[in-house]
């Protein structure tokens, strides 16, 4: 794809986002505005793209809320195909639980909308899978919820638990984990600093030690030298007088 060509897809995207456009065209566009050969290009238009898709998610998704369940959820599934694409993880990830949430909280209603354990534990997966360890333990937990609705047998609900169970503490260790190493790098850091500090410190006051005695011992010396002239003056005084006697 040349330049303008390229430029053209990605102008194209803007204006079906900007004109409201959520819909299966507008993902094909970007899909075609990602091929590219330049490895160097893709990043940085990826990059670009994350944040132009981050603001206007936000807003579109502001501006939606008196709409109907049918219509945020099917925006905010063409912003998850959208982060996707342009593999933004975090926001992908963040508006699948959204849609998700939205779906538990409208399912006493519309039973349509009911989400599955099986839902819940596919994201916990993914989500474990990219470091988000805290929303996977919350995806555990509403997995554990849901189970309840599941046409399952003892056995296979026993077994559904167990690894509900096992996937939501391998999440808090994880979680913990990656406290305590973030404790221990902030520890660490402050640990150097003060170091650096107390060297330094050091430093000067070695210098001015250095600098004390530096001046000390040009004061003695000179102290000698005034001395040992006196001494010189006395002795060619007394010189002069037996001089001056005989």
């Amino acid at each position: 794809m040349s330049n303008t060509a390229f430029d053209q897809q990605i102008s194209l995207f803007r204006f079906q986002i900007n004109n409201k456009r959520f819909d299966d065209e507008t993902i094909r566009i970007l899909e075609s505005a990602l091929v590219s050969k330049d490895v160097k290009s893709l990043i940085e238009v990826r990059l670009c793209l994350r944040e132009f898709l981050r603001h206007e998610s936000v807003t579109v998704i502001r501006e939606i809320a008196e709409k109907s369940v049918q219509q945020k959820l099917f925006i905010l599934d063409f912003f998850v195909r959208a982060f996707a694409l342009i593999g933004d993880v975090q926001s992908c990830l963040a508006l699948r639980y959204e849609a998700l949430i939205l779906r538990d909280l409208k399912s006493a209603t519309c039973k349509w909308l009911q989400v599955s354990h099986i839902e819940w534990l596919n994201f916990a997966e993914q989500s474990l899978e990219n470091g988000f360890c805290a929303i996977a333990g919350k995806a555990c937990e509403n997995a554990q919820s849901c189970l309840r609705f599941a046409d399952l047998e003892t056995d296979e609900i026993s077994e559904v638990t167990d690894k509900i169970k096992r996937m939501k503490n391998h999440a808090v260790t994880l979680a913990a984990s990656c406290s305590v190493q973030a404790q221990a790098a902030k520890y660490l850091e402050k640990k150097t600093a003060d170091k650096s500090k107390i060297n330094s410190s050091h430093c000067k006051g070695k210098k001015s030690a250095a600098s004390t005695l530096f001046r000390n011992g040009i004061k003695m010396r000179n102290l000698q030298k005034l001395r040992e002239l006196q001494s010189l003056q006395c002795n060619a005084s007394g010189s002069y007088s037996v001089q001056d006697h005989c």
